[in-house]
């Protein structure tokens, strides 16, 4: 079997004090999805649930738990998962498409997505979450098409998951997986399996199914990347490639890594970061964690694509949040096409009122120069002020309830007004 093309989707990063300022965990990820798909940005309430209950995920059912927390994710609008996410206790995560070895099986069973949901709704901490996401891999398995479309995007999965004390990259191939706990400050997994030698947690077969195939002679140190897959792990910092670049532009920074400059990370077009074509930047995320209890979690989504083109906007999880109505897509209930079997015949229209508003003032900003740089600006100051609003907030510690339950969606109202 050759090894297959390198894939061009998704970076994730995360940076731990003191490469991060101010004591404070920074994650930060960009989602490379098909350039026509929609992602929206939803809050799903914390809620208790019978026992016994089933759980309808993207394409299978499982059991649901007795209670989960609220989040706030970024999602492809035609399923039930998220590319990214955080929940009320602070962990987030975000996962990447790998491919290796390991043949990926074609039959539906949990996307990746699905499981970075899952961990949020039911861990209060990063490894916790880790847990939840390998019992589940373990039970259901992770398979399905991970595109809204009759022709098949299947992969592997990794996830980096952080929380206001410290992170980690689960990497996974089948049923098969290894964690690493981040030291050393900075981390970032793009489209490949980048564990190596560092495993703090594995799959308790891990290693003989790797000697049973022929990978691994049990002589040698185990290197999970260059075992379960085709990377040479020597070169992986040093070559041309995201993850590379990346690494790099974590590293230049190393010490000084604030929302703003991870905002900057996501925007840089010529690492390929920030990805433009067929594939392309969707949605962006990043999030603030401060290591005080007192202090909120602040996350910052972008909800259109194109980050260089986009505000970051601000949510805290606060009692009682405003629907975030003008960032959710359409529903279609049982006449999804996702839902139907043979599945995904044709594609309905699921742009929410922000993404059709910023569809329209892309083009402005592309195309009409005057007009365009003062568009430009504009979402730039809005963004720099909302940056402003939420420093002063870790600085004070002063959190008012009620604004904050506006706070998102009245962003959103205010880009719109500049797009309008």
């Amino acid at each position: 079997m050759f090894p297959r093309p390198s894939p061009r989707s998704c970076d994730t990063f995360v940076a731990l004090p003191p490469a991060a300022a101010g004591g404070r965990v920074v994650f930060g990820k960009n989602s490379d999805r098909p350039a026509d798909e929609v992602q929206e940005i939803v809050h799903v309430p914390a809620a208790a649930h019978p026992p016994g209950a089933a759980l309808e995920c993207t394409y299978i059912k499982i059991e649901q738990v007795e209670k989960t927390h609220a989040v706030v994710l970024s999602r492809p609008s035609w399923l039930w998962g998220a590319e990214m996410g955080a929940n009320e206790h602070g962990v987030c995560i975000g996962n990447e498409a790998v491919w290796g070895r390991e043949e990926i099986c074609d039959d539906e069973a949990l996307l990746g997505m699905d499981l970075v949901r899952l961990g949020l709704e039911r861990a209060d901490t990063a490894e916790k979450a880790l847990t939840v996401i390998v019992d589940l891999l373990e039970k259901y398995g992770q398979g399905g098409n991970c595109m809204e479309s009759h022709m098949a995007f299947t992969y592997h999965n990794s996830f980096l998951i952080a929380d206001r004390k410290e992170a980690w990259v689960l990497e996974t191939s089948g049923k098969y997986w290894a964690a690493e706990k981040v030291e050393g400050g900075v981390r970032n997994i793009s489209n490949q399996l980048s564990i190596t030698t560092k495993i703090d947690r594995e799959h308790p077969e891990l290693k003989e199914y790797a000697k049973s195939k022929g990978w691994w002679d049990g002589e040698k140190e185990f290197d999970f990347a260059a075992t379960y897959s085709y990377v040479n792990t020597a070169r992986m910092t040093t070559s041309r490639g995201r993850y590379c670049e990346g690494y790099k532009l974590l590293n230049k920074h190393k010490g000084s890594i604030t929302p703003e400059i991870m905002m900057e990370i996501l925007r840089d077009k010529e690492s390929g970061i920030n990805m433009e074509g067929g594939f392309m930047t969707t949605g962006s995320m990043v999030s603030v964690l401060p290591q005080q209890p007192n202090l909120p979690c602040i996350h910052f989504f972008t909800g259109t694509p194109d980050p260089a083109r986009s505000v970051f906007k601000p949510f805290i999880f606060v009692p009682n949040i405003t629907q975030l109505l003008k960032t959710s897509s359409p529903t279609f209930g049982h006449d999804d096409p996702v839902k139907k079997q043979p599945r995904f015949q044709n594609k309905p229209d699921r742009r929410h009122e922000l993404y059709k508003k910023h569809e329209s003032a892309a083009v402005v900003m592309e195309t009409i120069e005057g007009q365009g740089k003062e568009m430009l600006k504009e979402i730039q100051q809005l963004e720099k002020q909302k940056i402003s609003e939420m420093e002063s907030i870790l600085q004070n510690g002063c959190l008012d309830i009620n604004q904050m339950v506006n706070l998102f969606s009245q962003c959103v109202d205010e880009e719109l007004k500049i797009y309008s």
